[in-house]
């Protein structure tokens, strides 16, 4: 299997994720609803990680690598309070394509401190995200 398909499944759970939540938010603070969705995901990461083995691999963490992932943990609980708040004032689909401009910032972040390359290709697929994530977003 490929990267495709990991990102397809990606995208399908992202989509549940967004429509679970919005149900799941009905009368509950969002940053109560984060936290509990949080404890989740601790639980279910983990247990993959001790069923696979893979919790051995802890001590040979780089110092680097370490200060990354945490950094990348804090920006994703922030992304996950700002998108559950979204979520409960606005709809669904009008909040995940908006969050989806994500993926526009990611190349633009990608291309500046990554170095990834910029083709014309990349240049207009990104304008088409989004004009695309506008027009739904802003839809009524």
């Amino acid at each position: 299997m490929n990267w495709i398909f990991f990102a397809l499944l990606s995208a399908f759970f992202a989509a549940l994720t967004a429509i679970l939540a919005k149900i799941g938010i009905k009368d509950v603070n969002s940053n109560l609803a984060t936290a509990v969705r949080t404890i989740v995901i601790l639980v279910f990461a983990w247990g993959i990680v001790f069923f696979q083995g893979t919790y051995k691999q802890i001590p040979s963490l780089s110092r680097f690598s370490l200060i990354f992932l945490v950094l990348s943990g804090l920006a994703t609980g922030l992304s996950w309070l700002f998108y559950f708040r979204a979520l409960q004032l606005g709809n669904a689909s009008q909040v995940a394509p908006i969050d989806k401009l994500s993926i526009v910032l990611t190349v633009i972040l990608s291309v500046f401190i990554l170095g990834e390359k910029v083709t014309i290709p990349l240049l207009i697929g990104v304008a088409l995200m989004v004009v695309g994530a506008v027009i739904v977003g802003y839809a009524r």
